[in-house]
């Protein structure tokens, strides 16, 4: 009965915090970008006291990079999901030839330990991520 309850919280949990991970990656109001992009613009022309004629050419070199990822944005999509469909692939050939090698206790307790070690991967990174967000600070 505990575990029932345990696991309950657990998916409910993880429910909650995807849906607040969505929430932050919606994308932002072409003028909220335009305004972040003027601000940062305003801090580099401050702190490396740039020229006006600098900053028009940084104001241009970022709006033809912005064209640039415009453009090949399907192509690289396209690309991602076709090494995502492949890895995939390869996972799951792995894991069916594990089953074979595997008795069936074995190929369960093969798994958890897999789960495991993919949460300890997640933990180290976030707390990578972190460390490198505070020493930029």
């Amino acid at each position: 009965m505990k575990k029932l309850v345990l696991s309950a919280a657990f998916l409910a949990l993880g429910t909650f915090a995807m849906a607040q991970q969505n929430q932050k990656m919606q994308k932002m109001d072409p003028a909220q970008m335009e305004q972040k992009r003027a601000t940062h613009l305003k801090e580099m022309q401050s702190e490396l006291k740039l020229t006006d004629a600098q900053v028009l050419k940084i104001k241009a070199l970022q709006d033809q990079r912005m064209a640039e990822r415009k453009e090949n944005a399907p192509k690289m999509q396209a690309e991602r999901k076709a090494k995502r469909t492949q890895i995939d692939a390869k996972r799951a050939q792995h894991e069916a030839e594990m089953k074979q090698i595997l008795t069936p206790e074995q190929f369960q307790k093969w798994q958890l330990m897999k789960k495991d070690r993919m949460c300890d991967k997640g933990k180290m990174m976030k707390s990578k991520k972190m460390m490198r967000m505070q020493s930029t600070k």
